[in-house]
């Protein structure tokens, strides 16, 4: 038994489809006779044995300068880059070190300036490059 759906308004192709009961007993309902049946297999390891990723690229723990090592606090002598970006950030929000006029320009304070070489003002973009030399090799 085929019923035609009839044309589709696309230019370049007319759309049928063939219908046919289901052999299931659950579902007497017609169903599209190009339908494939789908079958869920379990996982083969349980969700307990997954282990854990190592951390690559910028979340990688690096060896860092004294000076960057100062910065952080003691104690700390890896750490990784996105952790290093969210101290400096929270060092200049905690002390409001942004221009009032500019906030993408950085007033750097003692600190900061031990970090990055000495500069009285920084843009905000700078911040990641600035950094590089600290993370050693």
């Amino acid at each position: 038994m085929a019923i035609s759906l009839g044309v589709v308004p696309n230019v370049y192709a007319v759309h049928t489809a063939s219908f046919v009961n289901s052999s299931s007993a659950a579902s007497s309902r017609l169903v599209p006779a190009n339908l494939r049946a789908v079958t869920v297999a379990a996982a083969s390891k349980p969700a307990t044995e997954t282990k854990k990723r190592v951390p690559s690229g910028l979340m990688k723990p690096r060896r860092i300068s004294p000076e960057m090592q100062e910065f952080l606090g003691g104690g700390v002598t890896e750490i990784p880059r996105t952790l290093v970006l969210k101290e400096i950030w929270a060092h200049i929000k905690l002390y409001n070190l942004q221009d009032p006029a500019d906030k993408k320009v950085i007033i750097c304070d003692e600190k900061l300036k031990k970090i990055f070489g000495g500069k009285e003002r920084i843009g905000f973009l700078e911040i990641a490059g600035l950094i590089n030399p600290h993370f050693l090799k």
